[in-house]
């Protein structure tokens, strides 16, 4: 593995000088993961292989990256209330999947049908055009059970929203925090930062423990913070790049660790499994959140897509490891014909 990481580390110090700063500490932590792992490979040959096949495709006539933002499902007035409820979506923004053989959490939402995290930003905002205030500090810290049951109902066949508790305890910390540190608004935080893409994730993994995204290898430290920079992003796509989302450093942001793309990312040949853990995958047996596997899978995804980015860098064409996070995150939402996910119980992603 650490022949293909080195592979692009020449290219990468011409064209992208920054990478060596690693600001958020990601890449270099997951890249001691990827070095010793026993469980998950990059396929070198795929990899170029998918790069130039999307370069090709764009020089086609396609769009490799169309920055998107899905007004229908989100709440979004302009103000510092949209900050503070997009804080909210992304601390509750994890694990909708349903143990095997057993149905959805899902909502009806404006006569669509939605599971996964268009449910969840769905509920949030069916929530604020019901009254509830998820912008104020004070209501989230005091949120009471029988309210978030109510805000993530379930159509007449759904079950209840997986982790309820987790998400509980998350939602009281969010209020608490913001009124402890932030005067209850976000937007101070953000403001704490000067703007700032990267240390505005590293913030929030600091100062709110479920966005404090670490794990453990071999005595090794290793920083995902999937849902901190996921926020930020979101920030800056909700408010399309003006007033509170006029973030920078974005480029330096990698992409979110979870289980859509990994799935994807072995779809496409990119990503090989060892084979005990791919019939495990494949069987839908829980995989422990902090096991070896686990860690190799999501650290083995970051680099899949930095590695992405730079082989397509080397046909002069330059997107960010986040951009290619949304194309293959877009992807896996078309999954029925691809093998499972991994399955990991965890408030993290």
């Amino acid at each position: 593995m650490a022949e293909v990481l080195r592979r692009y580390e020449s290219e990468e110090e011409e064209i992208f000088p920054l990478y060596e700063t690693d600001q958020s500490g990601i890449l270099s932590s997951t890249r001691h993961v990827l070095e010793e792992g026993e469980h998950v490979w990059i396929d070198q040959e795929r990899l170029e292989q998918l790069a130039f096949q999307w370069v090709q495709q764009e020089g086609n006539g396609a769009a490799l990256y169309t920055p998107v933002w899905y007004d229908q499902y989100h709440f979004h007035d302009g103000t510092e209330r949209t900050v503070n409820w997009l804080l909210l979506l992304d601390a509750l923004n994890f694990c909708f999947w349903a143990e095997k053989g057993q149905p959805r959490w899902q909502i009806e939402y404006k006569g669509d049908l939605l599971n996964g995290y268009w449910a969840e930003a769905a509920a949030l905002t069916r929530a604020v055009e019901e009254g509830m205030p998820l912008w104020d500090a004070t209501y989230l810290c005091n949120i009471s059970s029988e309210d978030l049951a109510h805000i993530f109902r379930g159509g007449p066949a759904s079950p209840p929203i997986p982790l309820f508790e987790q998400r509980l305890q998350i939602a009281r910390e969010v209020g608490q925090v913001l009124i402890e540190q932030y005067n209850g608004q976000f937007s101070h935080a953000i403001e704490q930062v000067e703007y700032d893409a990267v240390k505005l994730a590293l913030l929030l993994a600091m100062n709110f423990s479920s966005f404090n995204d670490v794990a453990q290898y071999r005595k090794h430290e290793v920083r995902f913070l999937k849902r901190a920079q996921i926020c930020v992003a979101d920030l800056h796509g909700s408010f399309g790049g003006k007033d509170w989302g006029a973030l920078h450093n974005l480029d330096s942001l990698t992409a979110f660790a979870d289980y859509k793309l990994p799935q994807v990312l072995r779809h496409l040949g990119v990503l090989v499994y060892e084979r005990t853990l791919a019939g495990r995958i494949d069987n839908q047996e829980l995989l422990p959140p902090g096991s070896e596997e686990e860690i190799e899978l999501r650290a083995a995804t970051v680099w899949a897509c930095e590695l992405l980015r730079r082989a397509m860098a080397g046909h002069d064409r330059h997107l960010t490891a986040t951009e290619i996070d949304q194309r293959l995150w877009l992807l896996g939402q078309e999954s029925t014909h691809m093998r499972p996910y991994h399955r990991t119980r965890t408030i993290f992603y």
